[in-house]
């Protein structure tokens, strides 16, 4: 099964145990990395690019559910900037 990442004004939640902050997420990456290796052979990656990534499974850090987890909105109070201060 794909997942989607939330977007901006989303948050993944768990609606068995309510956890927003905790999740084990496993997924595949296909990237393009540019490695600087030094004259002692020491690799050192210095630029990646995601050329896709595929989200397989999301579980809940504090219950374990995987069925449970879904993708909601975020309160608008989340999605404003924040105020600046005087």
């Amino acid at each position: 099964m794909s997942l989607t990442a939330p977007s901006v004004s989303q948050r993944w939640r768990c609606a068995q145990c309510g956890n927003l902050t905790r999740f084990d997420v496993t997924r595949t990456r296909r990237s393009r990395d540019y490695v600087h290796v030094d004259l002692s052979g020491e690799p050192r990656v210095e630029e990646s690019e995601a050329l896709s990534e595929t989200i397989e499974e999301v579980r809940c850090r504090w219950c374990g559910s995987v069925e449970a987890v879904e993708v909601v909105d975020r309160p608008a109070a989340e999605r404003s900037a924040p105020a600046e201060s005087a």
